[in-house]
């Protein structure tokens, strides 16, 4: 059973060939036998599994099932969960309950899905390995000794290793492709605003945005349909209407623009990704899209505001957590510089003491004008490149990384670290929807293609997948050693 995709499984869970229960008892004992070895899940609810999957086979036998009734999800453990540990993968929220659901787990829940559990992460999304969990790094299922990518390493490694049918991440500067790309599988940022970011614990409010991880894009578009939406207790999210993600998976291609941005296949590009890259887009162009050559001038300073603009807002966002209201807090102290000083300074892991520590000084009133002001200039300039390509192509393609999963432990400087995250920041500097698709592998490594649209444009980008993996095979690919 774990080796259909999600919307295979949905339909044998419609016909009645299967039933909920089964399907989570399946996942549930693949999670106790694989996942020691993964550390993909910091958390199962076994019984409230078992519960949800008993009403989904209610609703289904009743013929009130959606696309969704009775399918096994894990959820990032960024999404506040009901009475459910929600970590962020840190020791300072080792304890921390969530009184309320995330308006994501809310509307996956409302749409029949079944929670397996919590998947790890980097520390407050901050990473680009999942190895700055607090709970200890995550595998990758190709590879043990290599990463899976972050922040939402644990989402991809055990969609990968098949231990659900599908998982939610988010992307603050690539959390989602990145790790898509490392482990084979399909992931997706949508715009901005698209879906509902309460409940979501926050690293930098105006970069971060949920997403689905599947191994389809058809799976994914039906992920980002029940995700979507207005919602009132978000000021951020968009009032826009919702369309069809799955009305137009069939399109044909004939006549669509893509984009190749020439800095994208520059210095520091892998050749082997190059050429897996060079091979999909000549696929794309077979089935009827148009290649184009263009330029995103302002490539090269994406990292560089990236990493001024995403710190400075996480020193804002983390202040809360100061060992006084909720989370950990150190023992015995001795006044209330000593509670604060000890509580962060043992709570935090070191990355996240890093940004923190980079956003308050760039942030600081000597500074403020020469770096953050001017990181804001300079993401606005990148949004400028994304229009002004747009005015001459429909979409924009490249690479999903520069290299494929490193080691674990292979890169111990933080700029080196940074550097993984060169071709996906710049969809969320600017807003817009970008996707990661399997095209390939080296050395046994998987490869992710990337596609980046319009705002609004989820529907294209899926479009384009989907029609991409009913012509290739990359993404029924599957790790050796998870049978």
């Amino acid at each position: 059973m774990h080796d259909k995709t999600l919307t295979e499984q949905a339909s044998l869970l419609k016909a009645r060939s299967i039933s909920s229960v089964e399907l989570v008892d399946h996942y549930l004992e693949r999670i106790a036998r694989l996942n020691p070895d993964l550390n993909a899940y910091l958390c199962v609810d076994e019984e409230g599994a078992k519960s949800s999957a008993q009403a989904a086979d209610k609703a289904l036998a009743a013929g009130n099932a959606g696309p969704l009734t009775g399918i096994p999800i894990a959820q990032k453990d960024i999404f506040c969960t009901k009475g459910i540990a929600t970590t962020c993968g840190s020791k300072i929220l080792q304890n921390f309950k969530a009184p309320y659901n995330a308006t994501v787990v809310d509307k996956l829940a409302q749409s029949g899905t079944v929670m397996l559990g919590k998947a790890n992460m980097d520390e407050f999304a901050m990473g680009s390995s999942n190895e700055n969990s607090f709970y200890g790094a995550v595998a990758n299922p190709w590879q043990r000794d290599r990463v899976p990518g972050g922040s939402s390493g644990g989402s991809a490694a055990l969609v990968a290793a098949q231990l659900a049918s599908a998982a939610t991440g988010t992307d603050t500067g690539g959390s989602i492709r990145q790790p898509a790309a490392f482990c084979g599988i399909t992931g997706i940022k949508p715009t901005y605003g698209r879906i509902s970011r309460y409940g979501m614990i926050a690293y930098a409010s105006s970069l971060d945005q949920a997403g689905p991880m599947a191994r389809t894009a058809e799976d994914c578009a039906v992920l980002l349909q029940a995700m979507s939406g207005h919602d009132e207790k978000d000021s951020t999210s968009s009032t826009l209407e919702v369309p069809d993600f799955t009305a137009t998976l069939n399109d044909k291609l004939d006549g669509l623009r893509i984009g190749i941005p020439k800095e994208y296949f520059g210095e520091g590009l892998d050749g082997d990704i190059a050429d897996a890259v060079h091979s999909a887009l000549a696929e794309l162009e077979k089935a009827g899209a148009i290649l184009k050559e263009i330029s995103l001038p302002n490539q090269s300073h994406c990292i560089p505001a990236y990493y001024v603009i995403a710190p400075a807002e996480a020193s804002s966002n983390l202040s809360r957590f100061d060992g006084v209201r909720f989370g950990y807090r150190c023992e015995n102290p001795q006044n209330i510089d000593d509670l604060y000083t000890r509580s962060r300074g043992e709570g935090f892991g070191d990355e996240v003491k890093r940004r923190i520590l980079i956003g308050a000084y760039a942030l600081s009133a000597g500074y403020y004008d020469a770096y953050y002001l001017k990181a804001q200039q300079v993401r606005q300039l990148v949004s400028n490149d994304f229009t002004d390509a747009f005015n001459e192509v429909d979409v924009i393609a490249g690479p999903t990384t520069p290299t494929t999963a490193f080691k674990t432990g292979e890169k111990t400087d933080p700029i080196s670290m940074y550097l993984n995250d060169l071709f996906t920041v710049s969809a969320n500097l600017s807003g817009l929807p970008g996707l990661s698709a399997p095209c390939g592998f080296s050395e046994g490594l998987p490869i992710g293609l990337q596609l980046v649209g319009p705002v609004q444009q989820e529907a294209r980008l899926l479009n384009i997948a989907h029609q991409y993996q009913q012509i290739t095979d990359w993404h029924k690919h599957t790790p050796e050693g998870i049978a």
